[in-house]
């Protein structure tokens, strides 16, 4: 792997490190890593928990690649659910019959928010996180990860659409105060605290903690068929004249590259 790497602390407990420089975009070789990391945690009896954290300290996942045109994909196996291919990793990782866990530091926007929205549980830094879903200022929406599903069954359905309609970041203690992350902890002590949860839940016995995820769940992730329109949508958008204006603009800008554009985009995601 080139953009995921997986360390092994026991058994029972891995790491994943997330670095796509410059700002960790995800795009179709982090797809293709992250099911070869899928197909191998569904297949190991003894792996009880997954953390998911970033090699770059300011971008978590910065968003979707808006580069790339997935053609790197074409001699790849079939999504395993019948998803587009970024909607089959979100959906079998919330499903994993393991516990999985964002441990954010940095910006996480857009399909960066929809990943950790597919993860059980999010753990942020409270001086160093800022996510949002910030398609609407670019006259998109979600790509189709699931943040119009996820969110509003997590925050309610008012915090919902100001996250949604709204485009704009929300830091680590505003995320918590929303429900959007678990909590938000001090930055010093994110890794210490991350890693003694991890620990924790990685001494546990793996079967009793799938079941407990199923029953979880059974009553709180969305039905698969929701996320079909949601995606067609986003693809669609994507050749108007709006956007078209808008990434032009950006990637003149310096969308995708590290700077201030990347930086504040929930605060610049307007027209250029």
């Amino acid at each position: 792997m080139t953009q995921i790497n997986i360390t092994k602390e026991s058994p029972s407990f891995w790491r994943a490190s997330l670095n796509n420089p410059p700002v960790n975009v995800f795009g179709a070789q982090m797809i293709i890593e992250m099911r070869a990391l899928l197909d191998a945690a569904e297949k190991d009896p003894e792996l009880t928990v997954i953390v998911f954290e970033s090699a770059n300290p300011d971008y978590f996942i910065a968003h979707w690649d808006l580069a790339d045109d997935l053609s790197s994909l074409a001699d790849q196996p079939p999504p395993v659910t019948g998803q587009q291919p970024f909607v089959d990793v979100v959906v079998r990782l919330s499903k994993l019959p393991v516990v999985t866990i964002s441990k954010i530091r940095g910006r996480a926007r857009g399909a960066g928010s929809e990943f950790l929205l597919a993860t059980d549980i999010r753990f942020a830094s409270r001086e160093r996180t800022l996510i949002g879903q910030f398609e609407m200022g670019a006259g998109s929406v979600p790509p189709g990860g699931g943040s119009p599903a996820r969110l509003p069954r997590l925050v309610g359905r008012g915090r919902a659409l100001e996250i949604l309609v709204g485009a704009k970041d929300f830091d680590g203690d505003l995320a918590e105060r929303y429900g959007y992350v678990n909590r938000a902890v001090p930055d010093a002590e994110l890794d210490e605290f991350v890693t003694a949860f991890a620990s924790r839940v990685a001494s546990f016995d793996r079967g009793a903690l799938a079941e407990i995820k199923g029953w979880v769940n059974a009553i709180t992730l969305p039905d698969d068929n929701e996320f079909p329109p949601q995606s067609a949508t986003f693809a669609a958008r994507l050749g108007m004249p709006r956007y078209e204006s808008w990434s032009a603009g950006a990637f003149a800008a310096g969308l995708q590259q590290s700077g201030d554009l990347e930086e504040r985009l929930g605060t610049r995601s307007v027209e250029f």
